[in-house]
């Protein structure tokens, strides 16, 4: 049993930094243990406290925002949710505790934190169904294919920076859409209820950033998909070469 969770470790650490676990397999790293380079498999953290923090926080804005009870106290649990997505992994690097644990809950917590931003706007009406279906397809879409990478390329592939943009753009379209403010009108473009802001009923300035997230998130896609062909190519190239060697 011990082999099999120690075998799963380090399956999940190879997929979440294939570098870094591969330097402390085979002890070549330099790196001080606690930073980026060499993670820590400490738990007990202050990074670490501050990212099981935020899920309670997620949960308990979920709760909230759907039951309707204290609008305001659940936004307010979702915005300091959102502020400490950046302060752990400060408070981690800076402080030299960056762990294996840290390292693989962070974007997971970044995507429940996002997914439960969209759920909340859907279960209240206030977002349109086929962009949540488009948001959380869209990362569904990327973590089965990195999956299926793991067989060319142990290393993950590469964020690129849309990929940043696109996240920042949607978080704050998703977190103005949570405030319901400010409302602006309708542009009127067309006259379908499912694209609010571009017909001519009012809606939260948020929309906007959420519309051209989407965007960002289709192309991020391509990018990610050409760039996944392109290593599977260049593996299977590579296996054919040895075979013919």
């Amino acid at each position: 049993m011990s082999r099999k969770l120690e075998s799963l470790g380090s399956q999940i650490r190879s997929a979440t930094d294939s570098d870094a676990e591969s330097a402390q397999q085979s002890g070549t790293t330099t790196a001080p243990v606690g930073t980026p380079d060499n993670p820590s498999f400490k738990i007990l953290t202050v990074a670490n406290f501050i990212t099981a923090c935020r899920l309670a926080l997620t949960i308990a804005f979920l709760v909230l925002f759907v039951q309707g009870t204290n609008r305001v106290l659940a936004l307010s649990f979702y915005a300091i949710a959102a502020v400490t997505d950046f302060l752990d992994g400060q408070i981690a690097r800076r402080t030299q505790t960056v762990s294996w644990l840290g390292k693989v809950m962070d974007p997971i917590m970044d995507r429940v934190l996002l997914f439960t931003g969209v759920l909340a706007i859907v279960l209240t009406g206030e977002l349109p169904v086929w962009v949540a279906v488009l948001v959380i397809g869209r990362d569904c879409y990327l973590a089965v294919g990195a999956l299926i990478l793991q067989k060319y390329r142990r290393r993950p592939v590469d964020v690129v920076y849309i990929g940043k943009v696109t996240t920042a753009l949607l978080m704050f379209g998703f977190c103005d859409l949570l405030l319901g403010a400010p409302v602006v009108p309708g542009l009127g473009l067309v006259d379908v209820a499912w694209l609010p802001g571009l017909n001519a009923q009012p809606s939260a300035l948020g929309i906007f950033f959420v519309y051209v997230g989407l965007i960002c998130s289709i192309t991020t896609a391509v990018m990610y998909t050409r760039e996944g062909i392109q290593i599977r190519r260049e593996a299977l190239a590579e296996q054919e070469g040895e075979k013919k060697q």
